[in-house]
């Protein structure tokens, strides 16, 4: 790890390595008959493990050594899924997939090979799985017996959710094809069962005949279709019939975030004519059962992950403004909450920055995301401004102990849902359309005049920062307007020409939505390639980026941090001899925190 020394900060109540430490996750939650299960991360060793909630208490069940966590699509997901006696999951080290009981014994491999696996679903003694070869997709069965592996689809370039119906008569799924991204465009497709136990051929249920993006199909009881589909301007369920998808009551915003990872469940359809579904609203997640019963169970939660059911509780991983991510249970007639795990404050809660509903005018349209005031009381506060990556993702309304970091420290934040996030419907997801570089920079320009106007910062002592798809924004935002008084680029992208050649094949073709194809749409490439145009960029910069970093290669980072040399302005680089994209190790994203707010300090000249 290089680095520029400066001299230590004086201790302060809410530190970067208290920052990181509260950054405990949760995904995959589900719930069987024998308990509740969810994947468990940890920043103190960057692992994944498998927790198992019964009878009041819960039992990590991931032994030393191992760590729960698929690579499929490079961003994973569905990493694990129960059996009749306990889990199969994927091995983080190897991607081979392994069956483990209750018991405690050590996992016993179930696959060997180079193939990885991710959105595991447990079916009467197989395993159904999305299986990656290199750069071939399918969807396998897997015997739990003696891992033996059954074709079940191939053809399309991506596969995602393979379901199969109770009777076991119908396996649906979700497939799409280049140069389509799973949040653009994609298929529902179903195959039979026949006389002799073999399914028969894929039919395409819906996405065939327009551009919809489909995700999270569901079977009920009885055996019924369902899908989210976005056809309707948003991500909405809808039911399958004789001529083709009806739209099912509910609420005009997206129930479903953009599909990055695997194995999310926002949505589950229950008896007839109700279903369970989380959704957002003016950014702040909701939680009810929806159709021909109605019931709000949002209570002081404002965003909702993984959701899961039985007959006495409501179960998902559940966030708020001034608590972290937790595994819940909500018991369905008195909603009384019961925390299973994680929810912990890491501050009193009447210290912690409150998000307030950002909406404000941008360009020819408006912007939306999230303002934390600075909580030291200042008048005028500097601001920091948080993009997020992807850059179809999203920032939500729950505490953020980064965030509260800022706050703490006298610094207002801006976190930003910018034109082309998800979470406010298609057409504001495709607004980014061949516009990457050019409207997410204008929002990130205009929320500063926008909270200055309103004497809410000090517009002069503006800050903007990023990672991956964010420090792009970052640097653009730099090299084409005099906004900002600093920025931060963490493993950012600096040159996307070069990265279109070393990117992997889930975003082949994702670089080409965005601003067009390189060689034909060569000028619009130039003019938006903060590499080309570090001459322009007249402000500080401070850089973090990963040396095993395969997304934005090290080099990008280099180069750029080179050109702002050569130019005479002032630069701060870090590197991580252990990290990839996107920083895991606890010590390496408290060094990161630390240093940014030590050189924002300094731009301000301001004693550290």
């Amino acid at each position: 790890m290089n680095e520029t020394h400066a001299s230590s900060p004086k201790a302060e109540p809410f530190s970067a390595a208290k920052a990181v430490a509260a950054g405990i996750d949760f995904a995959e939650l589900q719930a069987g008959q024998h308990g509740l299960f969810w994947n468990e991360y940890r920043p103190e060793d960057a692992a994944c493990r498998i927790w198992h909630w019964h009878d009041g208490a819960a039992k990590c069940l991931t032994p030393p050594g191992f760590s729960v966590r698929s690579r499929v699509y490079e961003y994973g997901g569905g990493a694990f899924c129960l059996t009749d006696d306990g889990v199969v999951f994927v091995n983080e080290a190897d991607q081979q997939l392994y069956r483990q009981s209750l018991q405690g014994e050590t996992p016993q491999v179930l696959t060997t090979g180079v193939c990885r696996y991710g959105d595991l679903q447990f079916v009467h003694d197989q395993v159904l799985a999305v299986e990656e070869n290199r750069n071939e997709h399918r969807l396998v069965a897997i015997d739990l017996a003696d891992g033996t592996r059954h074709l079940l689809a191939e053809g399309a370039d991506f596969y995602a959710a393979p379901t199969l119906s109770p009777d076991a008569s119908r396996l649906a799924w979700i497939e799409w094809s280049r140069p389509d991204q799973p949040w653009t465009a994609t298929r529902l497709m179903v195959s039979e069962r026949q006389s002799d136990g073999a399914l028969g051929p894929a039919r395409c249920v819906a996405g065939d005949q327009a551009q919809e993006s489909l995700q999270q199909p569901r079977f009920d009881r009885s055996g019924r279709l369902f899908c989210l589909t976005d056809r309707g301007g948003y991500w909405q369920p809808w039911e399958e019939s004789e001529n083709g998808l009806i739209p099912l009551p509910s609420a005009a915003a997206d129930h479903g975030p953009a599909p990055w990872q695997l194995g999310g469940c926002t949505w589950l359809p229950l008896q007839e004519g109700t279903y369970l579904a989380s959704w957002t609203e003016g950014g702040f997640g909701q939680l009810g059962l929806c159709g021909d019963c109605r019931d709000d169970f949002t209570g002081d939660y404002s965003r909702f992950r993984h959701l899961a059911v039985d007959r006495l509780f409501i179960y998902c991983i559940a966030a708020s403004p001034i608590s972290s991510a937790a595994v819940i249970a909500i018991d369905r007639q008195t909603r009384q909450v019961n925390v299973l795990a994680g929810g912990v404050a890491p501050l009193p809660a009447e210290n912690i920055s409150r998000p307030q509903t950002l909406r404000y005018p941008s360009g020819s349209g408006e912007a939306h995301g999230f303002f934390y005031p600075a909580m030291t009381g200042d008048a005028n506060p500097p601001l920091v401004v948080f993009i997020h990556g992807g850059p179809t993702s999203a920032c939500y309304p729950m505490l953020d102990p980064r965030i509260q970091y800022w706050a703490q420290r006298g610094f207002a934040v801006a976190d930003l849902n910018y034109r082309g996030s998800s979470g406010y419907g298609r057409a504001y997801r495709q607004a980014l359309h061949l516009s990457w570089g050019d409207v997410d920079v204008e929002d990130a320009c205009a929320v500063v005049s926008h909270l200055a106007e309103r004497g809410l910062i000090d517009g002069d002592k503006a800050f903007i920062r990023g990672g991956s798809a964010g420090g792009y924004t970052t640097l653009c935002a730099l090299a084409f307007h005099n906004v900002f008084r600093a920025g931060a680029s963490l493993y950012g992208v600096s040159d996307p020409v070069a990265l279109g050649r070393a990117t992997h094949k889930f975003e082949g073709d994702y670089l080409d939505w965005l601003i067009g194809d390189p060689v034909k749409d060569a000028e619009r490439y130039a003019a938006r390639t903060p590499l080309l145009h570090a001459g322009d960029i007249r402000v500080p910069m401070i850089f973090f980026q990963g040396e095993l970093d395969a997304v934005v290669v090290p080099q990008q980072t280099r180069d750029m941090v080179e050109a702002l040399q050569n130019n005479g302005i002032l630069v701060e680089a870090h590197y991580y001899a252990d990290e990839r994209h996107g920083f895991r190790k606890a010590g390496n994203q408290a060094h990161a925190l630390e240093r940014e707010w030590l050189f924002y300090r300094r731009v301000m000249d301001l004693a550290p």
